[in-house]
């Protein structure tokens, strides 16, 4: 099959050109889309999940070899949680390019977190399956790039983290309260507000409660430590 114009720069700006492109088009194809004769991404969703985390194990190791399995466990989930993938999704555009059903279009389906770092996650399994796990493994180095050597800052478990501020200023313990549900039964979209002491507050939505519960602590934790500094 022949790709289409925006599939096409798509390669481009991931950097790889597709020996099947049936697979890179099956990995921006989102459920609310998929049919009998169009199949969607969530298999390749599962295995891309797994090249991705093998790839990082790896990639830590190699950067810090007297790291101990306490250090690098939270140092892997940070490069590898919705979050990260979803931000590297939109640097190489992923958003624009995926295959959604009305309804997940008119929802801002090209928006979500869940979904983008699903469908990054796909892609990184279509190229697995089209040349290999060292064409995969260059791949995810690229894209996350400086990711890797800066991990460590972004280790943190940010709902502790900013717990352990608030603390410190004499401020009780932040609050979450999930404020708004949406998307399909299949792949909701959660929305959870945070609240300081001090009247503070962030919100952010994601796939699952504690994933935005994360989000919202790490996006009002920056918040406040810029303003410390």
């Amino acid at each position: 099959m022949k790709l289409s114009t925006d599939l096409r720069a798509f390669e481009s700006r991931i950097g790889h050109e597709f020996r099947e492109p049936d697979r890179l088009l099956r990995a921006v194809t989102h459920a609310s889309l998929s049919s009998a004769t169009r199949p969607d991404n969530q298999r390749l969703e599962f295995l891309g999940d797994r090249v991705l985390g093998l790839v990082m194990a790896e990639a830590l190791l190699a950067a810090d070899k007297a790291a101990t399995e306490g250090q690098l466990a939270p140092r892997f989930n940070a490069l590898v949680r919705k979050e990260t993938c979803a931000a590297v999704a939109r640097e190489v555009g992923l958003g624009d390019v995926l295959k959604l059903g009305r309804s997940e279009m008119m929802s801002g389906g090209r928006r979500k977190e869940a979904l983008l770092g699903d469908a990054l996650e796909a892609v990184i399994a279509a190229v697995y399956l089209d040349a290999g796990f060292e064409a995969a493994r260059r791949l995810v180095l690229r894209l996350w790039g400086e990711r890797i050597a800066q991990v460590e800052a972004d280790a943190r478990d940010a709902k502790t983290a900013l717990q352990e501020w608030a603390q410190a200023r004499g401020l009780p313990p932040p609050c979450y309260e999930a404020v708004d549900r949406s998307g399909p039964d299949h792949a909701p979209i959660f929305t959870v507000e945070v609240r300081l002491g001090n009247g503070e507050t962030e919100r952010s939505a994601a796939g699952t409660k504690r994933v935005a519960e994360q989000a919202a602590a790490r996006a009002l934790l920056a918040r406040m430590e810029a303003r410390d500094d």
